[in-house]
């Protein structure tokens, strides 16, 4: 049988070869899913927020620009290639209104900055199941590369 490997909330999981790596809970938080096709090397961070402006960078995973670049940086160190590393995301949902409040679009803002890292990084996006206004759940397969998003009432989505 497969290993499940779980990813928290601000967490990262690597995995090669084989595992099956599965977050919760992505209300307008975002999993992001990166591989190396090559080398079957497979990543998971669970992001909270877009910028990380910490004194100090205490918890990287948490942000969207640190989480994505000391994964990739995690991830060269176990061989792979910056130049075949793709992502999958889910996430970015609008889980509460609050009526003036930045808050409200804290799912939008997640979207966009994990965006805009991945393409200063220099990685192509592959497929996106993002914003909406359902908490997901997401599981990504490092044997095959291919990501699985739940959310209730909806079918399952593979990609």
């Amino acid at each position: 049988m497969e290993s499940k490997i779980t990813i928290g909330i601000a967490d990262m999981k690597m995995a090669q070869n084989s595992g099956m790596l599965i977050t919760y809970a992505l209300g307008s938080c975002i999993g992001i899913c990166l591989y190396d096709q090559k080398i079957k090397l497979g990543a998971l961070i669970h992001i909270m927020l877009p910028l990380n402006m910490e004194p100090g960078r205490k918890n990287t995973m948490k942000y969207a620009d640190t989480g994505i670049r000391e994964t990739l940086k995690m991830m060269e160190a176990k061989g792979a290639s910056r130049s075949r590393i793709t992502a999958k995301i889910a996430g970015g949902a609008k889980m509460f209104e609050i009526k003036g409040g930045s808050l409200s679009n804290i799912g939008q803002r997640n979207i966009e900055s994990v965006h805009n890292t991945l393409k200063r990084e220099g990685v192509k996006l592959l497929q996106e199941d993002v914003g909406g206004t359902v908490a997901r759940t997401l599981l990504f397969d490092v044997g095959t590369g291919l990501g699985c998003v739940r959310c209730y009432g909806k079918p399952e989505r593979i990609f």
